[in-house]
Parts: structure tokens; C-alpha cells; sequence
């Protein structure tokens, strides 16, 4: 049975570039490139592929939670990350989902790709891989939070469950009857326990050890 394969990144020359030639493997199957960040989660779940490739451009800013929202979606799903330097965010993730989702550097060639590939296909299939296809992990990447679930109060999990919908501070200051200048101290204080970089990824961390 073919691998089947969704292509996400922005630069549409790009995704179908790496699509083209990922189709050139004999067992590989892309089945679609998404170039919208909004749209990919919801092609992953039509198209339930084995593995989701995200380039560099779904893994900054606008998409700092994309690899997570997948991984909650679609557990089964393995996603292999284009990363632009080995110190990215996204090398943290892969560090808290080991068997789940890879980094690639930009520069690799092919090859170290389509490895990774099948190593997390055999990963979810429950084979062991004699080999790692991503660069060696440096320990000091890994982020460890600061508290667990029972460390956070009632209003700070309230405030990330909105937050992990989107809702922008002023949309949670109404839902929950507070004001902007409350909402914004019990996000500081939220983030600073969860050890996230801004409110969106304090949400992903809480949402994916399953504390909202």
C-alpha cells in the first residue's frame, strides 16, 4: 500500500516541487498541497494521509500551532517539518513527540526526506527504525513546563480555552466578564507557568497535555 502524503506550505512553487518529486518514489502517493495554512487541517481530515509535510512557511508566526492542532486532529498522522535552522521552534516539538512528528533542515537533500518519511510511517505502524533520518537533538531544546495541569487556576484555563480558539483578548474579556487589562495578567501568568513564548503557545502546550 502507497504512502500517502499531504504537501502544506504557502509557496506554491515549492510545495508542488517537493510534491512532483516525492511522487517519483515508487510507494509514495501525494495526495494534495495546501497552500493556505487555514486549509490545511481540514484537508488532513478529508484525506486522513499517513504523514503531512509542512514547509518552513506553516511553522512561524501565523502558524505556530499548526503541527499541534494536527497531532490533537489527526493522532494517527505523522508530520514531517521543513525547518530553517535546527534551533526553530518546531525542533522543541519534535523533542515532545518523538515517533510523531520530524524535522527536516531546508538544506537536506531528498534523500534525508523521503527517510524520515518512512521512518515515522514505520514509527506508526510499530516498527522500530534502525536509523534516524533527522539530525541528532541538542537535550538543551527541549522545553520543560513548569507545572502540571492541577498548577493552573479555573480562570487560567478559561482564558487559554478561548485563547486555543483564537479568540483575540478583547472576544475572552467579554466571554468571561472581565477586562482586557485581567485577561492580559492571567495570560501573563499562565505563560510564565507553562514556560510558552506568547498566549497562543501556552494554549497549544496546555490544550496538548490535555489540561484545558
Amino acid at each position: 500500500m502507497n504512502t500517502r502524503i499531504v504537501i502544506g506550505d504557502e509557496r506554491r512553487l515549492y510545495s508542488e516541487a517537493i510534491a512532483a518529486t516525492l511522487n517519483l518514489v515508487h510507494d509514495f502517493d501525494v495526495v494534495a498541497t495546501v497552500n493556505n495554512s487555514r486549509e490545511i487541517v481540514p484537508t488532513v481530515l478529508r484525506l486522513l494521509p499517513a504523514v503531512t509535510v509542512l514547509g518552513t512557511n506553516t511553522t512561524g508566526r501565523a502558524g505556530r500551532c499548526l503541527a499541534d492542532e494536527l497531532r490533537t486532529a489527526i493522532p494517527r498522522c505523522r508530520i514531517a517539518v521543513i525547518g530553517s535552522s535546527p534551533g526553530a521552534p518546531a525542533r522543541r516539538q519534535e523533542a515532545a513527540a518523538p515517533g510523531l512528528l520530524s524535522v527536516v533542515p531546508d538544506h537536506a537533500a531528498l534523500p534525508q526526506l523521503v527517510n524520515t518519511i518512512r521512518a515515522l510511517v514505520a514509527s506508526n505502524n510499530g516498527r522500530a527504525t534502525a536509523q534516524s533520518s533527522a539530525a541528532p537533538l541538542d537535550a538543551s531544546l527541549i522545553r520543560q513546563p513548569s507545572c502540571n495541569g492541577r498548577s493552573l487556576s479555573t480562570r487560567e484555563k478559561e482564558v487559554l480555552r478561548l485563547t486555543a480558539g483564537g479568540a483575540p483578548v478583547r472576544e475572552i474579556a467579554a466571554e468571561l466578564f472581565l477586562s482586557p487589562g485581567t485577561v492580559r495578567n492571567v495570560t501573563s501568568s499562565a505563560i510564565k507557568k507553562l514556560g510558552g513564548r506568547n498566549r497562543f503557545d501556552a494554549a497549544c502546550i496546555a490544550s496538548k497535555r490535555g489540561w484545558l
